[in-house]
């Protein structure tokens, strides 16, 4: 084999694995393992604490915590616990106003970003289940019942609820958001029959206190983390499957952008922090999903450029690598029109092709911030639509 097949070979491998080949894998080892089924309902419900970090959401708050007290939850078995990053609007003021319903507030006199919030609660939880959600989430009324429930395994450690992507209702741009949120949900769901998921949904999960007590350092993602100190603990972490938070989709795809960086680059340093999971020798299934599901896929600008390399050597003789390359140099100019298209609603051929590049890129320039140390644990939210001016698609 030459050194242009070669190349070809191993790229398409690092992207063919992960996302087809591995869900597969998931399929048909989980066909072997002994059934998860929901536990009972419990005779009494935990005591949970739910805690809501929030930075400058006034805009939303109020209807945030209005959803909130509407649960299907015993009230006296809900502490609800708003950490405030320092607002500088009014969002600290509208959370004072629901004191009288026991919404309690935390307010952190500056800014250290989400895990530092997270980590302020710590003192203040009096829950068995700590429950974490964003201000621009929706939960339905049942989720919360539907999460907690699965604490009746003594074997599980960390439930997470199973985001849905919802549209604007006058549309968007980032349309790509959607299929990959149902993709992702999908193969969390088959990681559950395996080993358990490698990372949590940070708009709607829960933990068990004993678990969300491990102090995270403020750089790094608290909802990868968790699903890691669950498992080095002797626990598993679970999908729930109809636990559902409805997710309003990012309005612009420079946002979703933003956003990927972030997440990526924090995520790598998590990663990096909790490596001694990635040891098949002591954690088995486990660290194999962990090396598929987050390094790999990580990997991926990589794969894309070996095969891309590999198929530009091939190309002088083999006129198929020709057309591939033209086919994929069309794609990344789509993606730069739709990229730089006026306004926030590109045509969604042109908005589907600037979703793959700026998630190549995003991967790349995430490595880059997380090879070079690049510590940022001052949080800007993600501004999703308000939760009233979405529709579910």
């Amino acid at each position: 084999m030459n050194t242009g097949w070669t190349l070809v070979a191993t790229g398409a491998a690092i992207i063919v694995y992960p996302y087809l080949i591995y869900p597969v894998l998931l399929k048909i080892i989980g066909a072997f393992m002994p059934r998860l089924h929901e536990p009972a309902e419990p005779a009494q419900w935990p005591m949970v604490s739910v805690t809501i970090p929030v930075y400058n959401e006034e805009r939303q708050i109020r209807q945030k915590l209005e959803r909130v007290l509407a649960w299907n939850y015993p009230k006296d078995r809900m502490q609800v616990l708003v950490v405030s990053d320092a607002s500088t609007d009014r969002t600290d003021d509208i959370v004072k106003e629901f004191a009288p319903r026991g919404i309690e507030l935390l307010r952190l006199p500056k800014r250290g970003g989400k895990t530092a919030a997270e980590n302020a609660t710590l003192p203040h939880l009096r829950g068995e289940i700590v429950v974490n959600s964003d201000a621009a989430i929706r939960v339905p009324d049942d989720s919360l019942r539907k999460l907690v429930i699965w604490f009746g395994n003594p074997t599980v450690g960390v439930a997470s609820g199973r985001d849905r992507s919802v549209a604007n209702l006058d549309g968007e741009a980032n349309q790509g958001e959607s299929g990959y949120v149902d993709y992702e949900m999908w193969v969390r769901g088959l990681e559950t029959q395996v080993a358990g998921i490698v990372g949590a949904s940070g708009c709607f999960y829960a933990i068990r206190k004993q678990l969300h007590q491990h102090l995270v350092p403020e750089a790094l993602s608290r909802d990868f983390a968790a699903p890691l100190i669950a498992r080095r603990h002797g626990y598993r972490s679970v999908s729930v499957d109809d636990a559902i938070a409805l997710v309003p989709r990012t309005k612009s795809l420079k946002a979703e952008y933003r956003r990927k960086v972030r997440t990526m680059t924090r995520g790598l340093e998590t990663l990096f922090y909790q490596r001694a999971l990635l040891n098949p020798f002591k954690y088995g299934l486990f660290a194999w999903e962990l090396w598929t599901h987050k390094l790999i896929r990580w990997l991926l600008p990589v794969g894309d450029l070996l095969v891309l390399i590999g198929l530009a050597m091939l190309g002088p003789v083999d006129p198929w690598a020709q057309a591939i390359v033209a086919v994929a140099a069309l794609v990344t100019l789509g993606g730069a029109i739709g990229w730089w298209w006026p306004g926030d609603k590109p045509p969604r051929v042109l908005a589907t092709a600037a979703y793959l590049v700026s998630g190549n890129v995003a991967a790349l320039q995430s490595w880059v911030g997380a090879l070079r140390g690049d510590l940022n644990p001052i949080w800007e939210p993600t501004r999703r639509p308000v939760l009233g001016e979405t529709s579910v698609k």
